[in-house]
């Protein structure tokens, strides 16, 4: 195979051949295509698109490259949820629990931090002892007897985009509606799925922060899907500022437990009761909208979705004392209060350089081998059109040390902004795209 005339085709926006795509994917996990070759063609994909049917051909390439978990002859419905990412996004630690107590089986298939947005496999290792290696068979024994598992993308399934995965997080070539959809569908298509509910960002935050673009993205995904046979939704979703008030893994991992107390951000929970509602529909176990928010409103006033937590936790090698007492989760040695600069308004508190200084402070990866410390982060309590004072608290950072509070001070510098100029922050739920066409949902 001679890659570089593959490089150079897409390149000058031609497309591969029929067939092309599957012997590169092919090539590629045999060990007879360098990373250097494939990060040249991914950046010319990012540069030039692909056609319908190229995607098509790599998402299938890629799926078929590993196995896949199997329910057959199961009767209950299995629904996953996947965000396409942002700052703060930690929905899927306090869905899960609360919709495997609805009676639908979530076999959740997560990634870790990819650029400046946070990773759910990230948030779950912060919980002590907590594993997210968890083999095919295992998943799917979890599952059938907890309603749930939580877990990272196996070697066994698709394993080239685990490869590329890694690759494009170092490269620059993560903003692309084709690979992004083609990573995305090619894991969930892997998961032995009914129903798929897609979050898919939009704003300063996300990957694709054009609103068009994130239309396109979850178009396209909704045709994978409904391709394989996978019923499947997205709903479109704010990523101008974080989402809740906390910004680091083990900040987040506290902020879900509050939150499957009853005591989450309104923000946080408004986005997971929709995405929640979703499931269920999906699942087909409720007819209408509102029965599925009360049915998910109950599993919280009861206990029943931290308790479902505290099993998941258990069943994967966490401390599931961690559910009652958050302390037990990593603490950071150091922190610091950042107050308002001045009296205003606040009119922006921008995502990407508050994830930038969640990595900076060592919370994030900026190489593959990098380590990530689970306790540093932000917790946020400042909101565009929030009137304060000079002095007044908007944030409190968490650091292991005085150059870490450093680059914490420097990223809310950077982030929240007060009296400048911006646009009025987007509807936490704007759309829903579904095969059927695309209801607007708020402007």
């Amino acid at each position: 195979m001679l890659v570089p005339s593959l490089i150079e085709c897409k390149r000058d926006g031609a497309a591969l051949s029929a067939g092309e795509w599957t012997a590169l994917v092919r090539a590629y996990g045999a060990g007879e295509v360098p990373d250097y070759q494939m990060s040249a063609l991914l950046m010319a994909v990012v540069w030039r698109g692909m056609t319908g049917a190229e995607l098509s051909e790599l998402t299938a390439a890629m799926l078929e490259s590993g196995d896949r978990l199997r329910f057959d002859g199961w009767p209950v419905p299995r629904v996953d949820k996947h965000s396409t990412g942002g700052v703060g996004d930690k929905t899927s630690l306090i869905l899960a629990p609360m919709v495997a107590c609805c009676g639908v089986a979530v076999p959740m298939m997560s990634g870790r931090g990819l650029g400046h947005t946070g990773g759910t496999l990230d948030k779950l290792e912060s919980i002590p002892g907590f594993s997210t290696q968890l083999s095919l068979r295992a998943a799917e024994t979890q599952v059938r007897q907890l309603g749930c598992a939580l877990f990272g993308q196996t070697p066994e399934i698709a394993p080239i985009d685990r490869r590329l995965y890694a690759l494009r997080d170092v490269t620059g070539t993560v903003p692309s509606v084709a690979l992004i959809a083609a990573s995305i569908m090619s894991k969930k298509l892997a998961e032995g799925l009914d129903a798929l509910v897609l979050d898919v960002k939009s704003g300063s935050g996300a990957f694709l922060p054009d609103e068009a673009r994130a239309l396109e993205l979850a178009r396209t995904m909704i045709g994978l899907g409904e391709a394989h046979g996978v019923r499947t939704v997205a709903l479109l979703t704010a990523m101008d500022r974080p989402l809740g008030h906390a910004c680091g893994n083990a900040l987040e991992v506290e902020e879900c437990l509050l939150a499957l107390r009853g005591e989450g951000p309104a923000d946080l929970m408004e986005v997971t009761y929709a995405l929640g509602v979703e499931m269920l529909l999906a699942a087909e176990v409720v007819a209408a909208a509102p029965a599925a928010r009360t049915r998910l409103e109950a599993t919280i006033s009861s206990g029943d979705a931290l308790q479902k937590l505290g099993e998941i936790v258990e069943a994967q090698g966490g401390n599931p004392a961690v559910v009652e007492d958050p302390a037990l989760l990593p603490q950071a040695e150091e922190s610091a209060v950042f107050p308002a600069p001045r009296a205003g308004t606040v009119t922006a508190v921008l995502p990407r350089p508050i994830g930038h200084g969640v990595i900076a402070m060592g919370g994030g990866r900026s190489r593959v081998e990098d380590t990530v410390d689970p306790s540093v982060g932000f917790v946020i309590t400042a909101r565009p059109g929030d009137r304060v004072e000079a002095g007044q608290p908007l944030a409190t950072v968490y650091a292991r040390d005085a150059a870490g509070l450093a680059a914490g001070r420097a990223a809310l510098e950077a982030g929240i902004r007060i009296d400048g100029a911006s646009a009025p922050p987007l509807p936490l739920v704007s759309h829903r795209v579904t095969a059927a066409g695309t209801e607007i949902l708020a402007r």
